[in-house]
């Protein structure tokens, strides 16, 4: 089989972007009930219409954050070989991705607060594709390091512009 063929990637992310994904959708979640609830205080309208509002929010609030990170967890994979970088990511709208080495620009790795928290990392590989950068969200920050090392120096080592 050709190492730089379109298949599934064989890693999986971190199961702590699990807790990561549900947290981060769970605080975007309270912070629109928050906004409902100080609406419901304020406004003297029709009650019964904010409370039906809150109500649908707690509703698709539980749902997404029960259902999406597991949902996630399962597709989200990647995988770097010498020849090429492959990654699946997404839920409803999933996306696979190879870039051979050849193509590779930069390596970067970026940690938000929230990210750092569960010290988790991201890794991203810019390409001359128009198709703009391969992302790997999600892995532990071993685990970033270690990739972010491997890429560099396959990417130093493979003869190509890059281009």
């Amino acid at each position: 089989m050709d190492n730089a063929t379109l298949r599934p990637p064989l890693n999986r992310v971190s199961r702590t972007a699990i807790w990561y994904w549900t947290t981060r959708a769970a605080l975007g979640w309270l912070f629109l009930a928050a906004v409902q609830v100080v609406w419901l205080v304020l406004d003297d309208g029709d009650r019964a219409v904010h409370v039906a509002a809150l109500a649908a929010t707690v509703v698709a609030a539980v749902a997404h954050v029960a259902v999406m990170p597991q949902w996630r967890y399962r597709v989200h994979r990647w995988e770097a070989t010498p020849a090429a970088v492959f990654t699946r990511s997404g839920w409803f709208k999933q996306e696979w991705r190879i870039a051979p080495v050849s193509r590779i620009q930069t390596v970067d790795s970026r940690r938000g607060p929230l990210e750092q928290l569960f010290r988790l990392a991201n890794v991203t590989v810019t390409t001359a594709s128009a198709a703009g950068p391969l992302k790997v969200d999600g892995l532990d920050r071993d685990t970033a390091q270690r990739l972010v090392a491997e890429l560099t120096a396959n990417a130093q080592a493979t003869a190509g512009d890059a281009t």
